[in-house]
C-alpha cells in the first residue's frame, strides 16, 4: 500500500491529503458544536434541577410548619364522623 501511495502524481496525493484534513476539520468542528450545544443542555438541566430543589425544600418547611400547626391544636367539642348517631329515616 506503501508503494501505492508514492506511485502516485504528488498533487494528486496533495488533493486526497487536503480532502482528508478538509473531512476531518469538519468533523472536528461537528463535534465542537455538539459539545458546545451539550454544555448549554446541561447548564439549563442544572438550573431546573437547582430551582427544583429549592421549591421542593420551601414545600418540606411548610409541610413541616402545618404539621406542627396541626399537632398544636387543641381537640374540639365537635365529634368525629364515626361517633356521630345516625340521622333518623325516613
Amino acid at each position: 500500500m506503501t508503494e501505492n501511495l508514492w506511485s502516485q502524481d504528488p498533487s494528486s496525493l496533495i488533493a486526497q491529503l487536503q480532502k482528508t484534513i478538509e473531512t476531518l476539520e469538519n468533523q472536528v468542528v461537528d463535534l465542537e458544536t455538539k459539545v458546545a450545544f451539550q454544555d448549554d443542555t446541561i447548564e439549563q438541566l442544572n438550573e431546573a434541577l437547582s430551582n427544583q430543589q429549592l421549591t421542593m425544600d420551601q414545600l418540606s418547611f411548610k409541610v413541616d410548619h402545618m404539621m406542627d400547626k396541626m399537632k398544636s391544636i387543641e381537640p374540639s367539642n365537635i365529634a368525629k364522623p364515626e361517633e356521630e348517631t345516625p340521622p333518623p329515616h325516613y
